[in-house]
């Protein structure tokens, strides 16, 4: 145990580990209200003396709901070292929460938009007081959750912070590799001599690596076999990424870069927010220090996103739900133009149902007095027109990450063992997506009117078949040994009986992703499309009857509210 004169922590209690400092659990003495306590170890002390205060200084100018905030500086009993006793963050980072399974494809729409909101205002704080942080990253995002038990996320660690004025630059290398601003990277990576500067939009290049990652669950600069084993690679992609691309992917030794201006298919976000967020990673992911955006603009574009509402529309010719962003003040045109965007559907033919009613917009109408809509309950669109039915769109990656999981699986080289959490992801997310699409179709027809029927028998993926629930019960086998990996990972050399066990989840882990694949594919995705296609007949069958005479638009099968 160590303290200072106000607080207590155990060494064991190890909440974080850097290069010049360790963050653990501790109490106050007389309260035991929990802190995080920074102890700087001897390395850190070579620092010149300015440099050791910096952090200190910096931490009492913040005071931000999106910051982690210092409550005091004080001495350790015995070596007199600085100790900085700050907020405990007792949810982990942002790194915390990409890595569990269900976020290995990134983050839900809700829940990046509070990150997005977090970061931006925190940032935005640290500018009006003229500090950068110099390594922005997923570690450094701490997330608690607040009295609404909504998630907060508050920027942490400024060892590497400092003061600098907009047109000020700076030499000294600081930040995360991953992360690093490609001239930083050239520097501090690779070793190489130049003469370049930076500023403060050095951050801006770390905010969108970041942001990247939480949308999309990877980082957007991937060489074959990661960054850290093949840095020139890495430097090639960040320094040659042409302009307007978001991505760039190595998938071969020595192979060509794939570049993209797209998040990936497997991206969870909606196309309406992606088409929003996209140009902002496009502009500050730029390596030529002139051409990036400069912080007033990212915050304005920003902003402009934070400050929109959302419009749910579910296509139901198309089995699509889509998230219209708009503005309060924007008008019924402007909507119908980007629903045009999202489905292709004309405004002169788009057609509006809502709870079981025929919608009217006037064309100069407000965003803000439309329908109140959620997911359960959005505004329903049809085509005057027949339109093809596009459905879910998923991947489908053969049987690549079981063949993977076989790799370099034992105890002591695991580097494959994400892709157990990748499996996870991409089926639950793929099956979760599908059930619900399936539900919204479903769902939304009244019996008893016409078609309902032979709608009702409809191939589909039917209940009674718990294809489902199958593979969550397989998911859960392999999220438990995926867990037991990571504590393996974790060990320098596993004992005789503990390396055989996990031999033998090796081999389960296999078998439980092999049938999982194929009751996804062989049966979910296989009945999804049949499903989608018999549905595309039945509303074809609904345009003839309706254009015969033989059902007035009122007997067509109609949303209900759910």
């Amino acid at each position: 145990m160590q303290s200072t004169a106000n607080y207590l922590w155990m060494m064991s209690d190890l909440l974080g580990q850097g290069a010049t400092a360790n963050v653990y659990r501790g109490r106050h003495k007389k309260t035991g209200d929990l802190y995080a306590v920074k102890v700087f170890n001897n390395l850190s002390f070579l620092r010149p003396l300015d440099v050791q205060m910096r952090e200190f200084e910096v931490l009492k100018k913040l005071n931000h709901k999106n910051i982690v905030k210092l409550f005091a500086v004080e001495e350790e009993s015995n070596t007199r070292h600085k100790v900085l006793v700050m907020e405990y963050c007792p949810c982990g980072s942002l790194y915390t929460v990409l890595e569990e399974p269900t976020n290995a494809y990134g983050l839900p729409e809700d829940e990046f938009l509070i990150v997005l909101q977090d970061v931006v205002a925190g940032m935005n704080h640290l500018r009006e007081y003229g500090i950068v942080h110099r390594d922005i990253k997923p570690g450094n995002i701490m997330r608690v959750i607040g009295e609404d038990g909504r998630s907060v996320y508050k920027l942490t660690d400024f060892g590497a912070a400092r003061e600098l004025e907009d047109d000020e630059q700076f030499v000294s290398l600081y930040g995360t590799e991953e992360y690093l601003h490609p001239d930083m990277y050239e520097r501090a990576v690779l070793r190489k001599d130049h003469q370049k500067k930076y500023g403060a939009t050095v951050d801006l290049w770390s905010i969108g690596v970041t942001f990247y990652h939480a949308a999309t669950g990877s980082l957007p600069f991937r060489p074959y076999e990661g960054p850290r084993r093949n840095k020139e690679v890495m430097y090639k992609i960040i320094t040659e990424k042409p302009s307007g691309a978001i991505s760039g992917h190595q998938k071969f030794e020595n192979g060509k870069i794939e570049w993209s201006s797209e998040m990936p298919i497997s991206c969870s976000l909606s196309k309406g927010l992606q088409s929003l967020l996209t140009p902002v990673l496009a502009n500050i992911l730029e390596a030529d220090q002139e051409k990036c955006w400069g912080f007033d603009q990212f915050f304005a574009e920003t902003s402009d996103i934070l400050h929109r509402i959302v419009v749910y529309v579910f296509s139901l010719q198309q089995a699509t739900l889509h998230h219209i962003y708009i503005h309060t003040y924007n008008t019924a045109n402007l909507f119908q133009e980007l629903l045009f965007r999202r489905t292709n559907i004309t405004p002169s033919h788009q057609d509006f149902l809502y709870e079981g009613r025929h919608l009217v917009l006037d064309p100069n109408r407000q965003a803000q007095t439309f329908p109140k809509t959620s997911r359960e309950n959005p505004i329903m669109l049809l085509s005057r027109d027949t339109v093809n039915t596009v459905g879910l769109l998923f991947e489908d990656r053969e049987s690549e990450p079981c063949s993977l999981i076989t790799k370099r699986c034992n105890h002591v080289q695991i580097s494959r063992y994400g892709v157990i959490r990748l499996l996870c992801a991409q089926l639950s997310s793929s099956l979760g997506s599908m059930e619900q699409t399936l539900q919204d179709i479903s769902s939304m027809f009244l019996p008893g009117a016409s078609l309902t029927d032979t709608w009702t028998q409809q191939v589909g993926t039917h209940p009674e078949d718990r294809n489902v629930e199958k593979i969550k019960v397989l998911l859960d086998a392999i999220s438990s040994i995926y867990q037991q990996f990571k504590k393996d990972k974790a060990e320098r050399r596993l004992p005789y009986n503990e390396e055989q066990i996990h031999k033998f989840d090796k081999q389960k882990l296999v078998l439980h992703a092999t049938k999982a694949r194929a009751l996804f594919t062989d049966e979910c995705a296989m009945k999804y499309r049949l499903f989608i296609s018999k549905s595309e007949e039945w509303m074809k069958c609904g345009k003839v009857d309706q254009k015969c005479g033989y059902i007035s638009p009122g007997s067509i099968p109609v949303p209900r509210q759910i």
